[in-house]
């Protein structure tokens, strides 16, 4: 069990205990130190506190990070769509449906399953449940996803991911008719109050959130655009879309309860992926084609 203190200084105080503790490890999120808090592994002068307590000059911080459930991923001959490889990483097209890393419910079959089996040399830095994995995607959005082979090239990719240097262009099919070409969506995402299984703008426990969309097509009730991530969030395309009225296409979580078109999942793909090689200092860039269903999707909308 690893144990850390700290005594808040006159610049800490009044800051939020959970969000203090995610500035002293960028690798901790808002969501783990308050599940720590809730937990009772952080104590405030031997007292346990809230994630919403602001902390005070002199304040006395405790946390003991409890030990992970040790749990055996499999490697599992699963085919791979495989865009680049080298040394230092992969550029893996996700299909729809798959899982990125295993979870409650979800321990086969993943990604990550796939990926032990095709190499093993995956980054450590996220431990057993996710090697390699630097960022996600939601298991029914298809796409380019970026995975590194050693800590190395991990580090380098997530510190481009903080840097917002990346680059990350997403094609989707939303409802509605949107009235202008580009558009730019600013809006705080965080854990929805009234179902913890899903996100939503808002101002409390939340974190900055920046889309850009571009109109590609526009049909009679649908709209073809493109969009890029300029933060990562949490399903950060499928809330911004809905929040501004233009819900995804096939989405069981944003979007009509009643399904209007035969997608099985939303109507998202990951169409683009840049990044700097983090260790040639080469700039990449990779695409992969829409997958069928979204192409007969968008067939069916421009011939009906």
């Amino acid at each position: 069990m690893e144990r850390y203190e700290w005594t808040v200084t006159n610049e800490q105080q009044s800051e939020r205990i959970d969000k203090l503790l995610t500035n002293f490890d960028e690798s901790w999120s808002r969501t783990q130190t308050q599940a720590w808090i809730k937990d009772n592994h952080v104590l405030v002068n031997n007292e346990k506190v809230k994630s919403n307590y602001k902390v005070n000059e002199g304040d006395v911080i405790r946390l003991e990070i409890p030990e992970l459930e040790q749990l055996e991923v499999e490697a599992e001959n699963i085919p791979l769509d495989i865009v680049y490889e080298d040394s230092d990483v992969i550029v893996v097209n996700k299909p729809r449906g798959m899982v990125v890393h295993p979870a409650p419910g979800h321990y086969s079959g993943t990604l990550v399953n796939a990926l032990m089996y095709h190499c093993k040399d995956l980054s450590g830095i996220n431990g057993v449940i996710r090697p390699g994995i630097v960022h996600r995607i939601d298991k029914d959005t298809s796409g380019l996803i970026m995975v590194a082979k050693n800590d190395q090239a991990h580090e380098s990719l997530v510190e481009q991911l903080k840097a917002k240097t990346t680059k990350r262009l997403y094609k989707a099919v939303v409802h509605g008719v949107i009235p202008h070409q580009h558009g730019t969506i600013e809006a705080p995402i965080g854990r929805d109050k009234k179902d913890r299984q899903s996100m939503t703008v808002t101002e409390e426990n939340s974190r900055d959130a920046v889309t850009h969309f571009t109109v590609l097509e526009v049909f009679d009730t649908f709209t073809y655009v493109q969009c890029e991530l300029e933060t990562g969030r949490t399903h950060q395309i499928r809330v911004h879309m809905k929040y501004i009225g233009y819900p995804l296409a096939g989405d069981p979580k944003y979007g009509p309860k009643k399904k209007t078109l035969d997608i099985d999942g939303q109507a998202l793909h990951a169409a683009v992926l840049g990044f700097i090689h983090p260790r040639t200092g080469e700039e990449m860039v990779f695409e992969a084609p829409l997958p069928a269903d979204m192409e007969e999707l968008l067939h069916y909308l421009r011939t009906r």
